[in-house]
């Protein structure tokens, strides 16, 4: 989760909107891997229908804390093509002891695919390092006793992410989100059996090594993600991000690795339904 052009983040409450229903989750279609609707300016419900509209199968859309992982739950139980996952960003760490006991019956939810977004972000850290420390290392356990994909935070902060997943073991499916490394850093988190997902900084002009980076992650490991309502990608920039805007990060992606857009939109399809076991029918429910 990054700002809406690139820095800072907010967040948007949404009212009570028509149910949609009838559009199941399909790996024909692009996959948005991390997305959080629920912040969008336009309501939530709204956003899922654009992505509709624009061609996006499925979404997971990820919490932050615990108010906004109950609205990410809250609409995956209305919206068949949206997950949800629960986590506490790092930015929140300080919260851990008030949230820790709800986000942990949150997680449980049947809705629920993954426990995160956690890590690190020393780029800013609104919670001092060591509370962002015990939170990751709290959320890696929880993913390993229930079984659920862990959702990654890292930035500015290689190799304490590196070192916590090493000394607490990494879960089977772990991803990490708007990569922003290299190849070397790309290397490192597949030699750790991680997965890596490109936003719509890999549009950007001056992100030639995140394209190097997108270029050497083998299909069954790539996913790609909007991170809306951050992190616009060209042609956007300037404007909020959403769901709806995934082909055109998924086009930049597919122009960094030399390959047809619907190779990648199918390889990351499938990776998202692994990772997150989303295509599940109604032993989602």
């Amino acid at each position: 989760m990054a700002g809406l052009t690139g820095g800072g983040r907010g967040r948007q409450g949404h009212a009570a909107v028509p149910t949609h229903r009838g559009c199941r989750p399909s790996v024909s279609g692009w996959v948005d891997s991390h997305c959080h609707a629920q912040f969008a300016s336009r309501g939530a419900d709204e956003a899922i229908a654009r992505a509709r509209a624009a061609g996006v199968s499925w979404v997971v859309c990820v919490g932050t804390d615990l108010a906004s992982s109950e609205a990410a739950v809250q609409l995956a139980s209305r919206c068949d093509d949206v997950y949800a996952t629960v986590g506490l960003h790092p930015h929140d760490a300080a919260r851990l002891d008030d949230e820790w006991a709800a986000l942990t019956e949150l997680a449980r939810l049947p809705r629920v695919v993954a426990v995160g977004e956690t890590g690190f972000d020393l780029h800013y850290e609104h919670s001092p390092r060591a509370q962002q420390e015990v939170a990751f290392r709290r959320q890696i356990q929880l993913a390993h006793d229930l079984d659920r994909a862990l959702v990654i935070h890292s930035r500015e902060a290689w190799d304490d992410t590196f070192r916590v997943l090493r000394e607490e073991g990494v879960p089977a499916a772990t991803v990490f989100h708007c990569f922003t490394g290299g190849p070397s850093e790309a290397a490192l988190a597949l030699g750790l059996g991680a997965c890596i997902s490109f936003s719509g900084i890999v549009s950007f002009p001056n992100a030639a090594e995140v394209r190097a980076g997108a270029a050497i992650v083998p299909a069954d490991r790539l996913l790609v993600e909007t991170d809306s309502p951050y992190l616009a990608p060209v042609p956007h920039r300037g404007r909020e991000n959403e769901p709806a805007y995934l082909p055109a990060v998924g086009a930049a992606l597919a122009a960094a690795r030399a390959e047809p857009e619907a190779t990648v939109a199918a390889a990351t399809a499938a990776t998202a339904a692994r990772v997150f076991r989303a295509i599940r029918g109604s032993s989602s429910r």
